[in-house]
Order: C-alpha cells, then structure tokens, then sequence
C-alpha cells in the first residue's frame, strides 16, 4: 500500500509539475509590434573649409511620401516659431531661420569663461532635403550670442569648435565644450520631435482604439 500511495503521489507531482510549465510557457507572436519607437538620439558635428556645421538623415516609413513630409515639417516647424525663408514642395526643400533662447532658467551669464550652463541666444539655418521615406535635416550659419561683462559677444559655431579642439587653457576649451553640449542637447530634442511629427509614430496618432 505504501508502495502504490508513493507511486500515485510521484505521478501527480510530475503531472503539476507539467501543468505548470504550460501554463507559464508562452508562444512568441512576432506580428504584435511594439508601441514604442526608438528615436534617433545624436546629430553628428561636421567641419569643412572653416565652417562648422550639423547635418544628419532620417528614414521614415517607406510609404511617407514628398508631399507628406513636406506638410509635417512645415506644421511642426511653425509650432516652433521658426521662419519659413524657403519652400519648393517639387524640389522637396524646406528652409528655416531662427533664434534660439536657450538655458534661460540657469541664472546669469557666465563670465571669466565659467564652465557652468549659462543662458544665451543661438541664431542658425535650418533646412530640410526631402526624398520619399526619408529627409535630411542641415543646421548651418549657427552664430552664439554670449551675455559678458562687456555686453553681448558674438561668436560662431566653427570659432567655438576651434577653442573646444584647439591648444586654448582648459577652461576655454570646458567652456566651448559646455555651449557645444548644450546647443546639441537642444538640437537633439528637436529633430526627434520633428521625426516623430513626420513619421507619426507617437501614441497620439495611433488609428486603433
């Protein structure tokens, strides 16, 4: 009797045991995609015959085509208050000029090259190139407004680039190095909400519900 009582009790405990991992053991289903889209999180800086600029490619969903590209940047771009200096939807180019406000809630202008944020004013050219499924995004003519203790300092992009990479005291070379970081930071920010506009991938333009 013992003998058979053992016997039945092994037998439900690999039973359960089974049971169990039938439970728990789930078939991948590969046609459920994801909610959530990584975004493109770097621009690249790139240096040419004493310019300095940025410039990078998106691939959006193959059957966004020129037409629609070219409605979603001109609507995310006016959100953004950038003016609109040039636009031929044929030749699919958009261009843009603003200026930029930025770190203005990081206290005062820094002076004696203080590494720190500071606040300033950036002015540049935005422009987009656009082919069916994907564009291209320029920023150029990028010009530094800087707060000092004399006044406004005006300085450019490539002249700043110089200071980072050059033979400059480590504090000039932290201090470009901290604006370069910063005005990418932004750049980043805004070229991801644009690729998000154009290639609508954002909950809030999701058709199911």
């Amino acid at each position: 009797m013992k003998s058979l009582a053992l016997s039945t009790f092994l037998l439900l405990f690999v039973l359960t045991a089974k049971a169990r991992d039938k439970i728990y053991t789930y078939p991948a289903d590969h046609t459920i995609k994801p909610t959530m889209f990584p975004l493109p999180d770097s621009i690249k800086l790139q240096t040419a015959n004493s310019n300095a600029y940025y410039q990078k490619t998106f691939k959006v969903d193959s059957g966004i085509k020129v037409s629609s590209i070219y409605t979603r940047v001109l609507e995310f771009m006016a959100a953004k208050n950038f003016q609109q200096n040039y636009g031929y939807e044929q030749e699919g180019k958009l261009i843009f000029t603003t200026a930029q406000d930025l770190n203005i809630t990081q206290g005062t202008a820094f002076e004696n090259y203080d590494t720190n944020p500071m606040p300033y004013t950036v002015q540049f050219a935005f422009s987009v190139d656009m082919k069916n499924g994907r564009y291209r995004c320029t920023i150029s003519n990028v010009v530094f407004f800087l707060p000092s203790e004399n006044g406004t300092r005006r300085t450019n992009l490539f002249e700043v680039y110089e200071k980072m990479t050059g033979n400059e005291p480590r504090r000039v070379k932290s201090y470009a190095k901290s604006l370069i970081d910063s005005f990418e930071k932004y750049l980043i920010d805004l070229t991801n909400g644009l690729y998000t506009e154009v290639d609508h991938k954002a909950d809030i333009y999701n058709s199911k519900f």
